[in-house]
């Protein structure tokens, strides 16, 4: 599958209908895969922080919960997306369970790590890997999993004007 932009991928919601990325054309875009019970789930606070501070400007968190690392993911999306709302109190948008590695790994996913390569893996290497995309639709940043979201600001800051 050789996607051009990020626009033409739709993913999954938590509800099963799917949402065109197109939907979210000329803002700027972070999107993580995340995980409940991860030693990163903390970020939770910093991305929604972002999301907050940002909005206005045009920013959106986009969050795709993920079991691929250490069964650290809720079974149910139920489950997940009301601990996200009552432990962080996360308002942005959070969509369905994905694969992001492996051959059953979601073709946004996929299309993410082609445009930005890890440091040591072209593939993700664990939860709370975080890509930055520009109002065009570009894939312009990658953030590693230990990488506090709020080191991301002068990115997404430059990409917001």
């Amino acid at each position: 599958m050789n996607m051009a932009s990020f626009y033409e991928f739709s993913v999954e919601r938590p509800d099963g209908t799917l949402q065109s990325m197109r939907d979210y054309e000329g803002s700027v875009v972070v999107i993580v895969n995340t995980a409940s019970k991860c030693g990163f789930t903390d970020q939770f606070k910093e991305l929604q922080q972002l999301y907050e501070d940002y909005r206005e400007q045009g920013l959106v968190v986009l969050g795709f919960p993920s079991d691929n690392f250490n069964n650290q993911e809720f079974d149910s999306i139920e489950e997940t997306l009301s601990f996200c709302e009552r432990n962080y109190g996360v308002t942005f948008p959070m969509f369905a369970k994905v694969d992001v590695i492996g051959k059953n790994a979601s073709p946004l996913f996929s299309f993410l790590t082609e445009q930005k390569k890890g440091l040591l893996t072209e593939g993700i290497k664990w939860n709370f890997t975080k890509f930055l995309i520009d109002r065009e639709g570009n894939v312009v940043e990658r953030f590693a999993p230990q990488t506090s979201p709020a080191k991301m600001r002068e990115a997404i800051e430059e990409s917001i004007h």
